[in-house]
């Protein structure tokens, strides 16, 4: 007499195999993780605190994510193509100054404005030229464009402070309130920015470009793609990039001061990171900068409120860089298999 024949469970059908298939879509999507961290951020902090949830909180962190939120979109620009910027802080501060020393000394705001965001791009293309044209290392070029900018930044400013009354330049942070919290235009702007650069990145040739440089720049030149074009660009972009965000800066903070944003750098790249873009370059989305830059503020305000100590915050931000590059190379080193 035969046994009865026995048939094993498919393997999509075993009790852990969602849990697979959860884990490959997060390691195939670099925002899962992210935005995974912000909603246990956001939820711990919620249960933790009273204030946490509050509408004027909510309103504070998301104002307080808008201006570096920009400066780490041109950050993340320049990552995806292997490259990075540490002078992004201090072309944001010299755009401020330019803008409110104009208007302070009689000029007109849309003058003022305009020439903020054409020195910012400026400062940008430099550091295009120098990297895309000379070859230079971009940690070198950013590196001496931060110590020379700051300083023009003070010279220019007799290292004073400019207050801003014009409404132009203030524009940002006005805003409505919504359900008791103030929702800036800035925060409209900010949003408007990441979704333009999202589906640039994503939708046309010149997205694809900064990918493919950032993943091989030999391989790229080969198939047609004008590299040292692609990079010089981006460095461009962000520039501009980086002149908006100091016109958002003084909506914030309607007060041009030399000595402010000196730890942008750090911050956007921390935002860039954490957000899931490689610092190898080629892999990564805006879209994970905006969840970084959010993480990074929520998790300051939810220790805050907690009552931690400002260098245990530090202590925290830095480790969750730590994490991130680690698996980051992690997750490269078992893609090269």
């Amino acid at each position: 007499m035969r046994s009865p024949v026995t048939t094993s469970p498919a393997a999509g059908s075993e009790p852990d195999a969602p849990l697979r298939q959860a884990l490959r879509y997060a390691l195939r999507t670099p925002t899962a993780g992210p935005l995974a961290a912000l909603a246990g951020a956001v939820l711990v902090f919620s249960l933790t605190t009273d204030t946490f949830l509050t509408p004027g909180n909510l309103s504070l962190v998301l104002q307080q994510t808008i201006v570096i939120g920009i400066l780490a979109l041109g950050q993340s620009l320049i990552i995806l193509t292997a490259g990075i910027d540490l002078s992004n802080g201090a072309i944001a501060v010299l755009g401020t100054i330019v803008m409110a020393k104009l208007v302070f000394e009689g000029g007109s705001p849309a003058a003022a404005l305009l020439l903020g965001l054409v020195v910012a791009t400026f400062l940008g293309l430099v550091n295009g030229l120098l990297v895309a044209r000379l070859g230079l290392p971009s940690f070198i070029v950013t590196l001496g464009a931060l110590t020379v900018v700051y300083a023009a930044g003070r010279l220019y400013s007799d290292s004073r402070s400019y207050p801003v009354t014009s409404d132009l330049l203030v524009f940002w942070g006005q805003g409505v309130h919504v359900g008791g919290a103030l929702v800036t235009w800035g925060t409209f702007l900010l949003l408007g920015l990441y979704a333009f650069f999202w589906y640039v990145l994503t939708r046309t040739s010149w997205g694809r470009h900064i990918y493919a440089v950032g993943n091989a720049p030999e391989a790229a030149r080969l198939t047609g793609i004008n590299v040292r074009r692609t990079v010089l660009s981006v460095y461009v972009t962000a520039g501009l990039l980086y002149g908006i965000a100091a016109w958002q800066a003084l909506g914030r903070i309607p007060n041009a001061d030399p000595n402010s944003y000196q730890t942008a750098n750090l911050e956007t790249i921390t935002a860039v990171v954490i957000g899931g873009t490689s610092l190898f370059g080629g892999r990564g989305s805006v879209v994970g900068t905006l969840i970084g830059a959010l993480i990074v503020n929520v998790l300051r305000s939810g220790l805050t409120q907690a009552g931690i100590d400002s260098l245990y915050q530090d202590v925290a931000t830095g480790t969750l860089v730590v994490v991130a590059v680690g698996v980051d190379k992690v997750l490269r080193r078992g893609g090269a298999r």
